[in-house]
């Protein structure tokens, strides 16, 4: 498996810098590649991509998240991968934003592209795109506040009601 591991800091209270990563279906406004991020429920994400000029799918679970602190994932089919993003107080209006991703590349194609850096060089730009999108607006497009624990994943079963979740 390979790691990526990346660092930004963001002209913004770290609430705030939390708040709007935690809007996933947000994420194809600054992630390269990404076509939709649909939340199924508080813990689980359905991801479409075009990867190396070829449309995935994948779902994905988040395995903890702590306000303010850290959001960890793991795929759950498609690409697998996993990895956690932290944030990290800097001064009031300044956070660090710490992403590490650990994956493992499928196919010619997808080695090749990872041993000339560009799944790197894609990170990196994602962040700087986050970075651009939350300073540009000055403030987050929506939060969720909820908090996942390791336990919790493992034990809990989505209901239909929690496939319509507001404000996430």
């Amino acid at each position: 498996m390979e790691t990526i591991e990346k660092a930004i800091d963001v002209h913004a209270p770290i609430h705030s810098v939390y708040n709007q990563w935690t809007q996933f279906e947000e994420f194809p406004r600054f992630m390269e590649g990404v076509k939709e991020v649909r939340q199924l429920d508080d813990t689980h994400l359905h991801w479409k991509a075009d990867l190396y000029g070829k449309e995935e799918q994948w779902d994905a679970e988040i395995a903890e998240q702590i306000p303010d602190q850290r959001i960890a994932w793991k795929s759950t089919s498609g690409p697998q991968h996993a990895g956690v993003v932290t944030f990290h107080y800097v001064d009031p209006n300044t956070t660090r934003v710490m992403l590490q991703i650990g994956y493992d590349p499928e196919g010619f194609v997808e080695s090749v592209g990872d041993k000339l850096g560009f799944v790197s060089r894609r990170v990196e730009g994602d962040l700087k795109r986050f970075k651009e999108f939350i300073e540009s607006r000055g403030m987050e497009t929506g939060a969720w506040r909820g908090e996942v624990r390791r336990d919790d994943v493992a034990t809990r079963q989505p209901s239909g009601s929690e496939a319509q979740l507001p404000d996430r």
